[in-house]
């Protein structure tokens, strides 16, 4: 080869090398963009608007689009992209805490409970639901989309006059439901005497009541707000805001939110409901980032979901223990979660 030819196959591997270059600078400055936008929002406090709701919801795993744009920025010598793929990728990592107030109850312990919400999916997992009550035998079931179908099913399986005692049996005399079609159904399912309250109003059904805890008055409520689809995000902010006011209306009185929340931690409008005082019983617990939607399946290999569903509680409890459980026939995993109720001084 001769010099002129060496010399055109340097320059020619060059080029190469700098198209390849500039190709992976306009990725990482894509990349970049986008979680700016992301990372900006969550800093900010608010939930944007589409996509931005629907991406913070999976907060956590924009770990690795932001890793990939940093090891973009450094192939292309991309000085300025680097710094800024650092501060992205730690920004990321920062808001990937736990959020909320945490802190043990003031006052004696008076009595353990346990809580279990799941929801069904138009009722098509109230059989898997109805094996894993037996199983655990909560004290109070959350349960957001049982329609028609599911409260007959679940009535026909723990109704009766309370608990016989028996290693395989358990019965929830008090139960309030909303009966309707499909996701707009809910139930809920107690062993303690149930005195009927209003519900937070919603698209979808959200009961309410006030149980009987050892003789103290405790403040139930199902969370089921309207998801956060384009178009519906109004809605949604609208309906978390009344979870929010229910919260926030009576702190002197225990109090237990839980269900199908559809919104996790890196939410801007779920925050603020912790911000009443509430905590989330799985962070207490440790499972803080335990993901329940979608639920993992014989066909996911990784399970890239988020913790929307969500039991929460007030200053009065503590929490010891939570597991999620995965149920046949519905797309969100089941949290159970060992209560203890203190009683102020």
């Amino acid at each position: 080869m001769d010099t002129v030819t060496a010399e055109r196959a340097v320059a020619e591997g060059e080029r190469k090398r700098t198209r390849g270059r500039r190709v992976a600078a306009r990725c990482a400055g894509a990349l970049l963009v986008g979680l700016s936008v992301l990372v900006g929002c969550r800093a900010a406090g608010t939930d944007g608007i589409t996509p931005v709701p629907q991406l913070l919801a999976f907060l956590p795993w924009l770990l690795a689009p932001a890793g990939a744009a940093l090891l973009l920025a450094a192939l292309a010598r991309w000085r300025t992209g680097a710094v800024w793929g650092v501060v992205v990728l730690g920004a990321l990592a920062w808001f990937t805490a736990p959020y909320g107030e945490t802190g043990d109850p003031v006052g004696g312990p008076v009595a353990e409970l346990r809580v279990l919400t799941a929801n069904v999916q138009f009722g098509q997992a109230a059989d898997a639901l109805a094996d894993a009550i037996r199983r655990h035998r909560p004290d109070i079931v959350f349960v957001p989309e049982c329609e028609y179908t599911c409260v007959t099913r679940l009535g026909e399986a723990f109704g009766g006059a309370g608990d016989t005692g028996a290693a395989d049996t358990v019965s929830y005399p008090y139960r309030r439901a909303v009966e309707s079609y499909g996701s707009e159904g809910s139930l809920l399912l107690s062993r303690h005497r149930l005195t009927p309250a209003a519900g937070v109003p919603g698209t979808l059904g959200m009961p309410g009541a006030t149980a009987d805890v050892a003789g103290h008055r405790v403040r139930l409520q199902l969370a089921h707000p309207m998801p956060p689809l384009p178009g519906q995000l109004d809605t949604w902010r609208r309906e978390l805001g009344a979870l929010r006011a229910y919260a926030a209306a009576d702190t002197a009185t225990p109090t237990i939110l839980a269900g199908d929340f559809n919104a996790s931690q890196d939410h801007a409008a779920f925050r603020r409901l912790l911000d009443t005082g509430m905590s989330d019983a799985a962070r207490l617990a440790g499972r803080s980032r335990t993901p329940t939607w979608p639920a993992p399946t014989a066909r996911t290999v990784l399970a890239l979901g988020s913790q929307i569903d969500h039991v929460l509680v007030s200053r009065d409890f503590a929490a010891h223990r939570a597991r999620f459980l995965d149920l046949a026939g519905t797309d969100h995993r089941a949290l159970v979660v060992d209560l203890t109720l203190h009683a102020r001084r």
